[in-house]
């Protein structure tokens, strides 16, 4: 199946409790959310990139940096806890309904900047090359492995997977030894619109890994992380996407995040 036509799709409310307006958050002399317009945009996959979001200022750094924002997001598909697949649902519905379909899109999230070109092109290209498969998601291999994790029970504790009776059990064995476990993040999502439908879950019932490397898959959830990006691009342990356009004017729109923000 052809994937000539795909959407990269950015979500970027407005709001956030743990990161004030992050997605506007400036690091490294732009907004966060121009490092993902940028990524897609130069990866050369997409027909359309195009940006979610509920927040006129928003929309307009989108615009600034390359993005469609051909309508806002309702106020009921931008809480705290509304599913991705709503807001999915509706934005390809109202392209569709603008003569605009595709067979495949991206959901790639400005909270993982160090996210590149290549890698999106990456995981494109193991779509493609995997007719079988609804979707790529982005997975590491996990840091506390579920083997060793238990569950509590008033005063005891049992573990949390069924080890079926191993010898030693799962949580008496090195890390080495246990079965691989992958867990997502949240750098990039690639699916079949098709497959969409079908199953109304983004990423299909037949998902394939797409492992990331290095801090590709990094991802900004609070202060400490915003710490920890600044120490990486300080000690250039990671790059930023390459933006080209000029810096969205600094008015007090996007706020800017420690001392990396300072610098072009």
């Amino acid at each position: 199946m052809t994937l000539s036509r795909a959407v990269a799709l950015i979500p970027a409310r407005g709001g956030s409790r743990r990161i004030p307006g992050k997605n506007v958050r400036r690091i490294g002399g732009h907004p966060l959310l121009a490092y993902t317009i940028a990524a897609a945009l130069d990866s050369g996959v997409f027909l359309d990139v195009v940006v979610s979001t509920d927040d006129e200022v928003t929309a307009a750094i989108a615009r600034h940096y390359g993005a469609e924002v051909p309508f806002l997001r309702p106020a009921e598909l931008a809480g705290d806890l509304s599913p991705d697949v709503e807001w999915v649902s509706f934005t390809l519905a109202a392209l569709a309904e603008r003569g605009r379909t595709y067979d495949a899109f991206a959901l790639l999230r400005p909270t993982s900047p160090l996210r590149q070109p290549s890698t999106i092109r990456r995981a494109f290209e193991e779509l493609s090359r995997d007719p079988g498969a609804d979707s790529v998601r982005a997975v590491e291999r996990c840091r506390q492995h579920p083997g060793k994790m238990w569950l509590r029970e008033g005063e005891r504790i049992r573990p949390l997977l069924d080890d079926g009776g191993a010898s030693p059990p799962w949580h008496s064995r090195p890390y080495q030894a246990l079965p691989e476990v992958l867990v997502q993040n949240a750098s990039l999502e690639l699916a079949r619109v098709a497959a969409f439908e079908r199953t109304s879950k983004i990423s299909g019932d037949v998902v394939r890994p797409f492992l990331c490397d290095g801090y590709e898959g990094f991802d900004l959830n609070d202060a400490v992380d915003w710490m920890t990006l600044e120490h990486i691009l300080e000690h250039g342990q990671a790059p930023l996407p390459v933006v080209a356009t000029t810096a969205w004017p600094d008015t007090g729109q996007a706020v800017t995040a420690g001392a990396t923000g300072e610098r072009g």
